[in-house]
């Protein structure tokens, strides 16, 4: 009897998210550039980290200096979800654009997927530990990917339309 019910819950659960995944996979396929570039936390930026001398300068001081560079475990978090909305990016220009480079496509959603998998990384890290040597290594490892993402991803939007750019690159 017990199996019997675990068994209904489990199914039910694996149908309520895979109905919860489909209906999103929908929104995500009729969302529009502006949406996207929406959705994209500029409140917080890379500016400084871009410049690989200030990278530099800072990978020699302490950890919690390295860690505030960052912005902490906030910076981490915005990352990841602009990592996201960047993935969606890469979908949109794909869906949308006949002369987009389908290797770089794959190479931003693997980008963006690594960078969800370091930050997840540092972030459960963070919340079990103190902050250590590794925690910023993660961080900074997304952190970099993340530059590098950004860079791809604006030149695929100036491969396909030029005209979504400036948007793009404000939100960044």
């Amino acid at each position: 009897m017990i199996s019997a019910l675990l068994s209904i819950a489990a199914l039910a659960a694996t149908t309520v998210i895979l109905a919860r995944w489909r209906v999103q996979a929908r929104q995500r396929s009729h969302q529009t550039w502006d949406s996207l570039v929406a959705q994209l936390q500029p409140d917080w930026s890379m500016r400084e980290l871009r410049d690989p001398s200030v990278l530099k300068e800072k990978l020699s001081t302490s950890l919690s200096e390295k860690w505030q560079l960052l912005e902490g475990a906030r910076g981490l978090w915005v990352m990841h979800e602009n990592a996201r909305v960047m993935m969606e990016m890469a979908d949109y220009a794909a869906r949308n654009s006949e002369s987009v480079d389908r290797k770089l496509i794959e190479t931003l959603r693997s980008d963006a997927m690594r960078i969800r998998q370091f930050v997840m990384i540092a972030l459960v890290q963070y919340a079990f530990t103190e902050l250590n040597e590794n925690i910023c290594m993660n961080a900074y490892r997304a952190a970099s990917i993340y530059i590098e993402l950004a860079s791809r991803l604006t030149e695929l939007v100036q491969q396909s339309t030029g005209a979504m750019l400036p948007e793009f690159v404000a939100a960044m």
